[in-house]
């Protein structure tokens, strides 16, 4: 099966590099370029276009969401022409008031937010134009590397001593761009062989937790292994914030229809969390050691 994935930067896409070079049925092709025209899908005649996702558009310029949902559009019509399938990842913000039980799929977002509303707009435009597509709404992203790489962007701030602010009364699930990678995979490689299972599908870490919870538990867990390693920083500060007072907002995907669809378990955010701390403390380690040792034979 061959993928082509757009925004070669993007975490995802340096996701669903390592794990397509870990498997042996899939070959991946990305571009760096965040669009593609029908020519170039009719030169490469891949099996999917996978689009990542814009991450928290709250925190971009109104201009950067306009210019992402054009992007998103322009590949669709692409698709559509070549009857090619397209894989659009969606951030959960779209949800802007969430929902008091875990949202269901067939549950259209409805925002107020004018930038939310237009991404809104795209994915009624795929869903009445392209056939073929997989609209994977995702919880908040986070990876080591790449753009919108949250954990690595945490690590950083905390590693350099500043302040990272983070919601008390936000409560969301964190997912690791390598499990998002892994189930886009698996769920293409199920409609190569005739799923037909098309259509809107979330995907999100296991067990609910607090922004300020999750950043709170990064921090905590990266002092640890730090001082295991006997080094001793001052790491940044996590302050709490607050903006919804009167009802605290639930940000809650439910994935159970890509269990029952494509058999797609959640992965709990935790483990990843950790594992990746692992990794990072083990590439400082191993850069240390090597300029103790360049140190030593100089």
């Amino acid at each position: 099966m061959k993928l082509l994935i757009l925004d070669a930067g993007h975490c995802l896409s340096l996701a669903l590099a390592r794990e397509s070079n870990r498997r042996g049925d899939t070959e991946l092709v990305i571009d760096p370029a965040t669009r593609v025209d029908p020519e170039a899908l009719r030169a490469l005649a891949p099996d999917a276009l996978i689009i990542p996702p814009l991450s928290r558009p709250f925190s971009v310029p109104p201009a950067a969401v306009v210019e992402h949902a054009e992007a998103v559009e322009a590949c669709m019509e692409a698709c559509r022409d070549v009857g090619i399938p397209l894989v659009w990842c969606v951030c959960d913000q779209l949800y802007e008031d969430g929902h008091d039980s875990p949202i269901d799929e067939h549950v259209i977002p409805a925002p107020r937010d004018e930038g939310l509303r237009r991404l809104v707009a795209t994915g009624d435009r795929i869903r009445a134009e392209c056939p073929e597509h997989l609209i994977v709404r995702v919880g908040p992203m986070f990876a080591l590397e790449g753009s919108h790489a949250w954990l690595g962007e945490l690590l950083d701030t905390l590693i350099d001593g500043g302040t990272v602010p983070a919601e008390t009364d936000v409560t969301l699930c964190p997912t690791s761009a390598d499990a998002v990678a892994m189930a886009l995979i698996g769920m293409l490689q199920q409609q190569a062989c005739g799923a037909n299972a098309w259509g809107s599908y979330h995907l999100a870490g296991v067990e609910p937790v607090s922004a300020y919870t999750f950043v709170c538990m990064v921090r905590t867990q990266l002092g640890t292994r730090l001082e295991g390693q006997g080094e001793n920083i001052a790491l940044g500060e996590v302050k709490a914030l607050s903006h919804h007072h009167d009802q605290p907002l639930r940000r809650v995907l439910n994935c159970r229809r890509v269990l029952e669809v494509f058999g797609v378990h959640q992965k709990p955010w935790r483990l990843e969390v950790g594992r990746m701390l692992d990794t990072w403390c083990r590439a400082r380690e191993d850069v240390a050691c090597q300029a103790t040792s360049q140190g030593k034979d100089a």
